[in-house]
């Protein structure tokens, strides 16, 4: 063979293996258009429970770990908790002091989670997860929400990471609820309630877009 075939298949064997070595294979293009998108941030523990309206005392023992969902408008709320039992004893006024901030549960402290903006009372709550805190009182509360979400009970509570505080009016019930119970309830296309009912009380926090 003549030196100048052999000059010319080196040439064709070098462009070839460049050619090859630069094109993605088709099941890797194909892996990069099908990527899924990230998850959503609201999430549900595994081994929560949902609370049901519950009149009569339970047999349960502990506060347990609990979940309310919904939906307002376009945008999904999350609410985690603890959910303690009256058995039998005072609450308002005795298990839960007036006056001090409470968890509004058990254990760690109450969180609610948005997938979008929200207005509480009027003022403009950026999708997020904050701790949901209340202050009890015998005709009035205050409810709370705190940037600083993961914590046990109040016991790091900082009013200077609070970005809310309203004062709501109880309601009282007929109907007793023997756990600790968070609702999410949507009135109309753009507008709800997060309600957290026990004993004989109920606590609506007005919710719109």
């Amino acid at each position: 063979m003549s030196l100048k075939f052999t000059h010319y298949f080196a040439l064709v064997a070098i462009s070839f293996s460049f050619t090859f070595c630069n094109q993605k294979p088709e099941t890797t293009q194909k892996q990069e258009i099908e990527k899924p998108t990230a998850a959503p941030t609201t999430a549900n523990p595994e081994d929560a429970v949902t609370i049901a309206e519950q009149p009569e005392p339970d047999t349960l023992k502990g506060s347990l770990k609990a979940v309310a969902t919904g939906q307002i408008g376009s945008v999904n709320v999350v609410i985690n908790y603890h959910s303690p039992a009256v058995r039998k004893r005072v609450v308002w006024g005795g298990l839960v002091p007036y006056d001090q901030v409470w968890v509004t549960g058990a254990h760690s402290a109450t969180t609610i989670e948005t997938d979008g903006p929200i207005q509480i009372g009027g003022q403009a709550i950026p999708a997020g997860k904050y701790a949901f805190f209340t202050i009890p009182g015998e005709k009035e509360w205050t409810v709370i929400l705190n940037k600083n979400w993961e914590q046990h009970l109040a016991d790091e509570y900082s009013a200077k990471e609070d970005i809310l505080r309203l004062p709501v009016q109880v309601e009282k019930t007929d109907k007793p609820q023997e756990r600790l119970r968070y609702v999410v309830k949507a009135a109309g296309e753009n507008k709800g309630t997060i309600e957290m009912h026990w004993e004989r009380l109920r606590i609506p926090v007005p919710v719109a877009l």
